[in-house]
């Protein structure tokens, strides 16, 4: 009988130290892989960062030097061996700040062009209000709920009446608007 608890005794320590050493072996795996985590996170930060370089570098060159250059030589579009073409073309931009968006759709109101800005009037309703929601409009003062309203004016709209101002000769307030007026220097490859 103490034979037979040696024997076991001696299959508890054995088993013992295999979960041991497969708990280091796992230990040591896990270590291992969120060490590779970390180096593979660092790497795409450091790719964003890289990325967000170049492609502000290629604003530049599209957006000032090339555009400037070719202004300063007097040409707005040029073929290049290839056959492809850089052409000058203006850009318009603009965007409203908080501070004066307010002077902003005044002036946009006063003169008549309220048309281009969007007003959205939103609450958030609970599970099984659909039928409140269906009629929120007329209910939402009565019902206690305080609706959430925005009024902006979409960028490409913004783009657009900036551009159709300017064109057309109008004078405006650019400034209230953060009306961008510049050049953009576009290369079209050859469809050789």
């Amino acid at each position: 009988m103490s034979r037979l608890l040696d024997e076991m005794a001696e299959d508890s320590a054995i088993e013992s130290k295999k979960s041991l050493s497969t708990d280091n072996a796992g230990l040591k795996t896990i270590a291992e892989l969120a060490e590779k985590i970390q180096s593979q996170e660092q790497q795409i930060a450091n790719t964003e960062e890289d990325l967000k370089k170049q492609k502000e570098e290629l604003r530049n060159l599209q957006n000032e030097e090339l555009p400037m250059l070719m202004q300063e030589i007097g040409i707005k579009k040029f073929e290049l061996e290839d056959g492809s073409s850089v052409n000058v073309k203006e850009i318009y931009a603009g965007s409203i700040s908080q501070a004066n968006k307010e002077k902003a759709f005044n002036w946009l109101r006063q003169n008549k062009f309220d048309d281009i800005i969007k007003n959205t009037v939103t609450t958030a309703f609970g599970k099984g209000e659909d039928t409140a929601a269906q009629n929120f409009m007329d209910i939402a003062e009565q019902a206690g709920y305080t609706p959430v309203q925005k009024t902006e004016v979409h960028p490409q709209t913004l783009k657009a009446f900036i551009k159709e101002r300017v064109e057309g000769g109008d004078e405006f307030p650019m400034e209230l608007f953060g009306a961008y007026i510049g050049y953009k220097a576009e290369i079209k490859k050859s469809k050789k």
